[in-house]
């Protein structure tokens, strides 16, 4: 990691972007938080130095990449300097060719604040009135309208961070911090802002980075790490209404394989199932089970296994946030030189890393969800938990809805990165797709959080079916958030706002919060 001043603001307003690396925090709260930025003082001198030297070659009568030449394939022609406006102003229009649905705003504006700490880092040109201005605009939370499909993933996510820079130069759409879409030139003039009129290698400079598949992987390694503590507690909860045992998750038998986070899962479960009177009511010598089935004993495996590829994601994610992506660049020596560094390949793999691992998590949760509801596995329990089988059908169909999801997301972990169709008549004849495996990973994640959800709602629902014996205080913590928004086991009701509530609370934290309240923080 680099060891230039941090960008983290100073200030709880902004976010501070300066020549070091942004943080997953920074990243969320500018996403999601609608936190401004501000360029640091050290950021604008740097890009001032690199901008000088960008404007010695402008004048030199040989021809530069990105500088005097046209791009890509088209790179072989010099560009006379009154030509030069009219090329970056043609770089972004023509670029700017995504289609297909919106992307939601918190992605935009992770790719904006990745692009803008690119460009704050004084090696890739831009002049500092390019950089303020494009700052200024994520500020006002104004949010370029981008579109679903258009980024191959090399050269970096090129036609969404086009409909980026189209809004910087008065063209395109945006919509307001209301939501409201209007005319990029209207809402600049709004707040006060002039659109920009693109010098030499700015054009490149703005569009040439791997900002849009980095800020989703951030954002789901955000969302991830809250999950898989879900799916701990989600587990425990299952194995509690089951009648399972907790002896499994014990930290010398967990020794024995000394995966980190397998350590991690299996001491988050214990500390849920601590002091369960159910658990206890079957450890004696008249429980004639010898072992719980893998949904249940093999849940630390599968839960530590995620944990452990989320990590690494996340030190490929931190590599890349203190990148500086763009081609080609202004070394510290003053060269400019091309490379390859746009490629997209280490986001792209660890997405969809991060894309199998999600649809295991949710497929072992679908598999402990299915045992509570059938009458041969559940150890006493009503069939499907239905109040009065027959006339009702309980859970029957909160299942299936678990099926399907797991199904598809199985769909969504056949890698992206995989493939890779030639462009820009050859010129670009690998690219990695990582742009199509951020967009199937927002899908993935969206997923695992519906499918850990009807798992807690089941799991409460058996708990509270095995009364008059007490459940743990972590698990009672987490039934009685449920209860806050979901009525107790009875007569069949409409299920569908259920779970949606029990997705709302784990999306708030509101479900992690009660265990943590009780517990305190788990792994």
């Amino acid at each position: 990691m680099s060891t230039e001043p941090s960008r983290r603001s100073a200030t709880a307003d902004a976010v501070v972007v300066g020549i070091g690396p942004v943080s997953i925090e920074d990243v969320v709260r500018v996403a999601r938080d609608d936190a401004a930025v501000v360029v640091s003082e050290e950021a604008l001198v740097a890009i001032a130095e690199s901008r000088k030297r960008i404007e010695e070659l402008a004048q030199d009568p040989t021809p530069v990449y990105g500088v005097s030449t046209g791009f890509g394939a088209l790179a072989t022609r010099h560009i006379p300097p009154e030509m030069r406006a009219d090329l970056q102003r043609s770089l972004i229009r023509s670029h700017a060719a995504g289609t297909g649905a919106e992307v939601e705003r918190e992605v935009v504006r992770a790719l904006m604040l990745l692009r803008l700490s690119t460009l704050a880092t004084g090696r890739t040109g831009v002049r500092v009135e390019t950089v303020e201005a494009y700052a200024a605009m994520l500020s006002a939370g104004l949010t370029p309208v981008v579109y679903e499909y258009g980024s191959l993933g090399c050269s970096g996510d090129l036609a969404p961070l086009s409909h980026v820079a189209l809004a910087l130069i008065g063209e395109g759409t945006v919509r307001t911090s209301a939501g409201i879409e209007m005319p990029a030139a209207e809402a600049l003039s709004a707040h006060g802002l002039t659109p920009v009129v693109l010098a030499e290698k700015e054009g490149l400079a703005l569009i040439n980075g791997t900002d849009g598949m980095l800020g989703q992987l951030v954002l789901a390694l955000h969302d991830l790490r809250r999950l898989l503590q879900i799916a701990d507690v989600a587990a425990a909860m299952s194995v509690e209404g089951q009648l399972g045992t907790d002896r499994v998750f014990a930290e010398d038998l967990q020794q024995l394989r000394p995966h980190p986070g397998q350590a991690l899962a299996a001491a988050n479960m214990r500390r849920v199932l601590a002091d369960s009177a159910i658990v206890a009511s079957h450890r004696g010598p008249e429980c004639t089970r010898v072992q719980d089935a893998y949904s249940l004993r093999c849940a630390p495996q599968v839960a530590g296994a995620a944990r452990d590829t989320v990590e690494h994601a996340r030190t490929v994610a931190e590599r890349e946030l203190d990148s500086a992506v763009d081609n080609p660049v202004v070394t510290r020596d003053g060269r400019v030189e091309s490379n390859g560094n746009f490629h997209g390949a280490p986001i792209a793999y660890v997405l969809d890393f991060l894309a199998i691992v999600t649809a295991d998590v949710a497929s072992i949760s679908e598999r402990r969800t299915d045992r509570f509801l059938d009458v041969a596995r559940n150890r006493g329990l009503n069939p499907f938990l239905a109040e009065d089988p027959g006339v009702d059908s309980g859970h029957m169909i909160a299942q299936y809805t678990q099926a399907a999801i797991v199904s598809e997301l199985k769909r969504l972990a056949n890698p992206a990165s995989t493939d890779s169709i030639p462009s820009s008549a050859m010129q670009e004849d690998h690219v990695s797709m990582g742009w199509s495996a951020a967009r199937k990973l927002r899908r993935s994640v969206d997923g695992l959080t519906r499918v850990l959800a009807i798992e807690i709602l089941t799991a409460a629902r058996a708990i509270e079916m095995r009364a008059p014996l007490a459940s743990a205080p972590g698990t009672a913590a987490v039934v009685a958030a449920v209860r806050e928004t979901v009525e107790g086991p009875g007569p069949d009701r409409f299920l569908a706002p259920e779970i949606e509530a029990v997705v709302a609370a784990i999306r708030s934290d509101r479900l992690l919060e009660a265990v943590e309240r009780v517990l305190g923080p788990l792994s």
